[in-house]
């Protein structure tokens, strides 16, 4: 099934390059071509793609490339938008439309042994750990779609701590709780929503060595206290990502138009996941994506949309519908995570609609 998204005009007075590019996959083994030195970035792998023609759709120029570059056919696999970057080479502008396509398992037995594409060039299956870690020389602007692709399939979000303070110690009930509960090698958004929140993190990290930790901020870019912060934020590798709510992130969005915002945010040495409900906060994270990507920072992985369904955490919020939800998905310049009364087993149907990953809380953990 083919997710459909709309393609943003680009602002710019120079010739920009449209691009359509297919990151395949089969379970960890992820197809790359190679570049001849003579071509711009050569001597390089990417990701199989090519350019958008002026009749083209990003998702039809994608379809047609895959089958000219490769031979595969993928108007019937299931096709997730990943995101949208605009990257200036100096040389070269170009704005890449990214698509995430799985291969079955008869295409991957088709094609796994094909040393070579269709237009001469060499492809090569890279293995997902290696790619991550950078063992493969690709282009720039594909820096950041190897932070996309660390996001897993599912997010776990903990309880409050409020949700404990029935226990004598609530603090203690729930260490346990999650200890006991969270998947291992599981990636968790700790939202305690409470002032310990500082040694309740450190001791669930210190308890789940094995987990990856999203953490809160605020607009400030202070989710802890300035020597926490310092501490576990540049030397704790469990820390994956720093979470911004839809108020800091508006909040940023007018203090850049008035000139008055915080260089503190530009700081956090983490990439961001932000929360979004509407289509103005989503405009919003597109417009800090391209601002830290201009900025060379740690770029904005993801985007927690929300809520799909209805919920328990809030029972008045008037979910948006698979519909809507997916409207809204399409407009997003970085992957889309589902969350909002959600369970694990929604994820095929969730990436139908666009989302890379799904998040909760009563059900992930």
């Amino acid at each position: 099934m083919l997710n459909q998204s709309t393609k943003q005009p680009i602002n710019n007075t120079s010739v920009t390059t449209n691009v359509a590019i297919a990151v395949i996959y089969y379970k960890d083994n992820y197809l790359l071509g190679f570049r001849d030195k003579s071509q711009h970035q050569g001597n390089r792998y990417e990701f199989i793609g090519g350019k958008i023609d002026a009749h083209e759709t990003a998702s039809q120029a994608l379809v047609r490339e895959v089958a000219e570059e490769t031979g595969i056919v993928i108007h019937n696999n299931t096709i997730v938008k990943l995101g949208r970057l605009h990257h200036d080479y100096g040389d070269k502008k170009v704005s890449l439309q990214v698509y995430r396509i799985e291969l079955t398992a008869h295409q991957y037995d088709m094609y796994r042994n094909h040393s070579y594409g269709l237009e001469g060039q060499a492809l090569t299956w890279a293995h997902k750990s290696e790619l991550l870690a950078g063992d493969y020389n690709l282009p720039a602007a594909n820096k950041t779609i190897l932070e996309w692709l660390r996001l897993p399939s599912k997010v776990a979000i903990t309880y409050p701590l409020s949700h404990f303070s029935t226990y004598p110690d609530a603090t203690t009930a729930w260490l346990q709780y999650h200890q006991d509960h969270i998947e291992s090698d599981a990636w968790v958004y700790i939202r305690v929503k409470d002032t310990r929140f500082e040694n309740i993190a450190k001791q669930l990290m210190s308890q789940r060595s094995d987990i990856q930790v999203i953490m809160p901020t605020d607009i400030s870019g202070h989710c802890l206290s300035d020597h926490y912060l310092e501490h576990y934020s540049t030397t704790n590798h469990q820390i994956v990502a720093h979470h911004l709510t839809q108020t800091s992130l508006l909040q940023w969005s007018h203090e850049v138009k008035d000139n008055l915002t915080s260089d503190q945010l530009r700081a956090l040495p983490h990439p961001l996941i932000v929360s979004c409900h509407d289509a103005d906060s989503i405009y919003a994270a597109n417009k800090l994506a391209r601002d830290r990507l201009e900025r060379q920072e740690p770029p904005v992985m993801g985007v927690f949309l929300s809520p799909v369904l209805a919920t328990q955490t809030h029972p008045d919020a008037k979910p948006l519908g698979w519909e809507a939800w997916s409207d809204l998905a399409a407009i997003a310049d970085m992957p889309v995570i589902g969350l909002g009364g959600l369970s694990p087993e929604l994820f095929t149907q969730a990436t139908q609609y666009g989302a890379m990953s799904i998040a909760g809380i009563r059900k992930f953990l």
